[in-house]
């Protein structure tokens, strides 16, 4: 569903934050200036679903899930979603997972563009795949951009490997997927 689209991180543009954005981490206090600073993660629920909505499609556009396939991630058996919200609970990103027996699948990521590039993402995905690692999978899947090349780091820097393609795999642009792998007994 997302850049990771089953496994999607948002678009060709440097994700900061996203399954197929990344961003630099944070070393620091958080500075009260940055909307990005005091963020934390939280299981996400059904009752982000608005907001979730709202970034999916904001960071998607054309690419994005309907608002009723959020709602059946956001609820479907074998998921778990992570929000990522300020201290009002408002949310600026999020990341999902798929976990039936020994695989996984990152199903999306998404930061809002004035949240990356503070390792948000990278943290997204780091609770993904613990999320992933005490459910007893060996091995996480994914599909980023081809056209992403900060996703394609951050997922490089976790320890996935390039396995294949998928030829013309987002629509409509034609855009190759590449899919990639994890295998958690050589996580980063």
């Amino acid at each position: 569903m997302s850049e990771l689209t089953a496994g999607r991180a948002a678009g060709g543009e440097p994700l900061s934050g996203d399954a197929g954005r990344t961003a630099g981490e944070s070393a620091g206090a958080a500075d009260p200036a940055d909307p990005a600073a005091g963020l934390v993660l939280r299981p996400a629920t059904e009752a982000d679903l608005d907001a979730i909505w709202a970034i999916e499609s904001s960071v998607f556009r054309g690419e994005a899930w309907s608002l009723s396939m959020m709602r059946e991630e956001l609820t479907a058996a074998h998921r778990c979603y992570f929000a990522l919200v300020d201290e009002a609970g408002a949310v600026h990103g999020y990341g999902g997972l798929l976990a039936v027996g020994a695989e996984g699948d990152i199903q999306t990521i998404a930061v809002e563009p004035h949240a990356r590039g503070a390792g948000h993402g990278r943290r997204i995905m780091n609770a993904l795949l613990d999320e992933a690692a005490s459910r007893g999978v060996r091995e996480v899947f994914l599909e980023v951009r081809a056209d992403n090349p900060t996703a394609r780091g951050l997922y490089l820097s976790l320890g996935f490997a390039e396995i294949g393609v998928r030829p013309r795999y987002y629509q409509p642009e034609g855009i190759d997927a590449i899919v990639m792998r994890l295998d958690m007994k050589e996580r980063v």
